[in-house]
């Protein structure tokens, strides 16, 4: 009776070891597809070990081998203190991390007979060294991955931002010019056939603008190893061919003033976000004030600024302006981000007697001369 004891306290004993064995050639040996999935579900098998091997420490802290065999056994939950720092989820790591440490650091203390309080401490103490340099090797790829993952999703949101913007600045408002220019033509189609056709080249070439609009954003999708973008975005020497082409496109006749200074002081940023206030001004009078009769856009140069301004008036006949169903956010706050990225500010509201304008001042890339 007493060696068949004596034989299940030895097997009590190296039950932790060989658990620990277990789940680590569990984790690894297995079809390659197969392993990722085990290494995140090691957690509470590592969790089930380290309780065991607690429990046999000082439950029966002569049983097994000796001290080489809890070694041995100390070295393997070390190895899974790794695997599981590196991929098990923060939940499950919660409970198998303290445990585990505790296993690791515990397991020489029942060994020691004769020594104070302090020295045991002190040895638990000395043991968690490994435990830390464990952690460490397995939280500092797990930390690595993190970064490149939020990297890759703030990327991808920087360029979805950027996309948005894209078509609602440039598609937007080609679209919106194709649509009047389209409804002017089936009321003048009876009547002067000549008109219609003037206004089907205006809609050819609004539409191949817009075209050309998406192949940009398309081919920022591509990312570095997509093809290179020919054109670059339109300035400030692109703004008097918009307001032409938006005067000729419909009822609101639009005039530009602008400064012969205000295309110089603004760097190349800041020139395609002048650009882009313009587009959203005459945009939204088409979409929004179509019975406007007259549009004001205005580059004013100043003490270190560039003024935009874009003014349209009431009309002779008032209608209660159309708003889109939906609304992305997409116009006026999108443009207020990217003014005040470049320290400017952004404003707009009603104007005169029914009228609305839209007034930025973007800061001037050079000191303006002065007489």
């Amino acid at each position: 009776m007493w060696e068949s004891s004596g034989t299940a306290v030895m097997g009590l004993g190296v039950a932790p070891s060989l658990a620990a064995a277990g789940i680590l050639v569990w984790a690894l040996v297995c079809p390659r597809v197969e392993v990722r999935r085990r290494r995140g579900r090691l957690a509470r098998p590592v969790t089930g070990c380290a309780a065991l091997s607690l429990i046999t420490s000082f439950a029966v802290p002569g049983a097994g081998l000796g001290s080489g065999w809890k070694l041995a056994e100390t070295l393997v939950l070390l190895l899974l203190l790794v695997a599981v720092t590196r991929w098990s989820p923060p939940r499950e790591l919660a409970a198998a991390l303290p445990l585990t440490a505790l296993a690791v650091s515990l397991w020489p203390v029942p060994l020691v007979t004769g020594e104070s309080f302090l020295e045991a401490m002190g040895i638990a103490t000395f043991w968690l060294l490994p435990v830390v340099a464990a952690v460490t090797a397995g939280a500092y790829p797990r930390r690595q991955e993190h970064r490149r993952r939020r990297a890759v999703a703030e990327a991808r949101s920087a360029q979805r931002q950027q996309l948005s913007r894209d078509l609602h600045d440039f598609v937007a408002h080609d679209i919106s010019g194709i649509v009047v220019q389209a409804q002017a033509a089936r009321f003048v189609a009876a009547t002067d056939p000549s008109q219609s056709v003037l206004a089907l080249e205006r809609i050819e070439k609004a539409g191949l603008s817009a075209l050309a609009a998406m192949d940009r954003s398309v081919q920022m999708l591509h990312g570095p190893e997509g093809p290179a973008v020919a054109e670059p975005l339109p300035g400030v020497s692109h703004i008097p061919s918009l307001v032409e082409t938006f005067t000729s496109a419909g009822a609101t006749e639009a005039h530009l003033d602008m400064s012969s200074h205000a295309e110089e002081s603004l760097s190349r940023e800041a020139g395609a976000a002048a650009y882009r206030i313009v587009v959203e001004g005459l945009t939204n009078i088409r979409r929004h004030a179509p019975q406007a009769t007259r549009a004001t856009v205005a580059l004013t140069s100043t003490a270190g600024t560039v003024e935009i301004r874009v003014t349209n008036d009431r009309g002779a006949h008032h209608i209660p302006a159309r708003r889109p169903a939906f609304r992305g956010g997409l116009g006026l706050s999108g443009l207020t981000e990217r003014v005040q990225a470049l320290d400017g500010a952004l404003t707009a509201g009603p104007h005169g007697n029914g009228g609305w304008q839209l007034t930025a001042v973007l800061p001037a890339a050079l000191p303006q001369e002065t007489a």
